[in-house]
């Protein structure tokens, strides 16, 4: 079995057309064919079948690109961690990152990396909280930013870059968007925005609620920071945000207000796998990371 026939096949496999995937390799349809036909005939079994150039997976044919999939997977990560051993500078960093941190903290860390590195690349993926540990556990991911960050998975290990604040987001009309602090116990009686159940920023919303001793009354719930601050926008409730969320951002007939009695803080940081190594360019960028919020310091970053 050769990695070519491994490469057609899946091609073939994922566009079920022996013409059109000869097309996307650059190579003859003839050839292609040749060897899809050499892999069968060498592991005695049909993956195909056939209707004119067209084809469709066998059952044993669906289970053996599962396999193969995984092994391109492999052969590929290997060729990675070759490549970026001889020359760390020039590699891939892959980072998983929530949409709290998406419009101003990823950008910013990138953009300070990349003054150094400039030939490194990054491929970012989006996720949920639990999304993303999960991530990294499985080895989908190797560094994810996050916050606030895990203590008690023994599977992954989290450093905190910083604390960051909560505040406020009030409606331009409400009664305390003219004052330039507030207690949370004050927006006791107010209706809240929230994100649904499950996601670790309404947790944290609610318990520091809780231990003032009122239970947040929620009238809208949105899944994404921009559904949220819209809502507020509207006039239909209020919420509290982590201050990078409103960094330069902050929607109109809105107003943010610091929260002093008490302050509402996460932790920010990174995690990375307990059980592996990080490739030499990922590396990089995580002791990168780690310098240079040790360097410019919590009240630099809000």
């Amino acid at each position: 079995m050769e990695l070519r026939q491994i490469q057609y096949f899946i091609e073939v496999a994922k566009l079920e057309h022996v013409t059109e995937a000869s097309y996307v390799l650059h190579v003859a349809q003839s050839a292609v064919s040749r060897q899809i036909f050499k892999l069968e005939a060498e592991l005695g079994v049909d993956l195909f079948v056939r209707d004119g150039r067209k084809v469709r997976l066998t059952p044993i044919g669906k289970m053996f690109l599962g396999h193969m999939e995984q092994a391109i997977q492999v052969i590929e990560k290997a060729q990675q961690e070759i490549q970026e051993f001889l020359d760390p500078e020039r590699g891939t960093v892959r980072i998983g990152f929530p949409s709290s941190l998406a419009s101003h903290l990823l950008p910013m860390v990138i953009s300070a990396f990349r003054d150094h590195y400039p030939q490194v690349h990054f491929q970012l993926q989006h996720g949920s909280y639990r999304e993303l540990i999960d991530s990294v556990i499985k080895g989908t991911l190797n560094l994810s930013l996050i916050g606030p960050v895990p203590k008690h998975d023994k599977q992954i290990q989290g450093d905190t870059l910083f604390l960051e604040r909560f505040v406020a987001l009030l409606p331009a009309s409400h009664p305390l968007a003219e004052q330039s602090s507030l207690k949370l116990s004050q927006l006791r009686n107010d209706m809240f925005v929230l994100f649904p159940a499950g996601f670790v920023l309404r947790d944290l919303v609610i318990g520091a609620c809780t231990a003032q001793g009122f239970e947040p009354k929620i009238s809208f719930e949105g899944d994404d920071i921009d559904a949220i601050k819209g809502l507020v926008a509207a006039g239909l409730g209020i919420t509290l945000l982590p201050e990078i969320a409103l960094n330069d951002n902050v929607p109109r007939s809105t107003v943010k207000v610091r929260l002093e009695d008490p302050q509402v803080t996460r932790s920010v940081g990174v995690i990375t796998p307990n059980n592996r190594e990080l490739p030499p360019t990922e590396k990089l960028f995580y002791d990168f990371l780690k310098n240079y919020f040790a360097t410019i310091g919590q009240f630099n970053i809000g």
